[in-house]
């Protein structure tokens, strides 16, 4: 068995199981896109609630993990050099786990490369865009006077959910079969639902990204993912 004492973050999130991966998140679009990943790919794994807290993501023991203080954040005991890795980052854990268990990552060069398009097409544009959607309409920012910022990352929202609505014409996931470009998608669509926001940015509209959710969710392992870790530590 992995001896994973020698690791910091062990010391606040203990590993009862050091053979499986272990996972440190919280269920948010970019923390249940492992949890989902790993479901679907059948990947034993550990999960450990890390809250948003700064008594959490600021700790000497996740920082020691991830100095970017942000979660999801993995060791994996089963390094495919022999020794435990470590990531964060959830696109570059997105693409270790396809590489690890051979699935959700196309069968070739061309598919592989379609399918991190995607995914980097998350990452850079709709996760940023949609994040800073929600704190200008939803949260302090929604307070501000001015609200050119506001307006700025309802259109961009729009603008992205336009690009997304018109690649999935006729498809049912975004890069042919599923892989983790949906899985890194679709949960920034549905946290459209807690920014308030699929009004203004007309989501209705945009029938094509509208079933594509549907679709997703639909999903046993993303009904199972969504939910891990709890949002209270167990």
């Amino acid at each position: 068995m992995a001896d994973l004492s020698h690791f910091m973050i062990n010391d606040k999130w203990p590993a009862k199981d050091p053979g499986v991966l272990q996972l440190y998140s919280f269920p948010t679009p970019n923390g249940v896109k492992v949890s989902i990943a790993l479901e679907e790919m059948g990947i034993p794994y550990e999960a450990h609630t890390v809250t948003l807290s700064d008594a959490d993501v600021k700790s000497p023991e996740f920082l020691s993990l991830n100095p970017n203080n942000k979660i999801p954040a993995i060791i994996d005991p089963n390094g495919p050099d022999g020794a435990p890795v470590t990531l964060f980052e959830s696109g570059a854990i997105l693409l270790y786990l396809a590489e690890k268990s051979g699935k959700l990552h196309g069968s070739n060069a061309t598919e592989k490369a379609q399918i991190s398009q995607w995914l980097m097409f998350q990452m850079g544009g709709l996760g940023p865009m949609f994040g800073q959607l929600g704190f200008f309409y939803k949260f302090a920012g929604s307070q501000w006077e001015d609200k050119r910022p506001q307006q700025r990352y309802i259109d961009e929202a729009k603008r992205l959910l336009g690009v997304l609505d018109g690649v999935l014409e006729g498809k049912t996931w975004i890069a042919g079969d599923y892989s983790i470009a949906d899985i890194a998608i679709a949960p920034w669509l549905r946290a459209l639902d807690f920014y308030e926001a699929k009004e203004v940015v007309g989501f209705a509209d945009h029938k094509n990204a509208a079933a594509y959710l549907e679709r997703f969710l639909e999903r046993p392992a993303v009904a199972k993912g969504l939910l891990i870790p709890p949002r209270e530590p167990s």
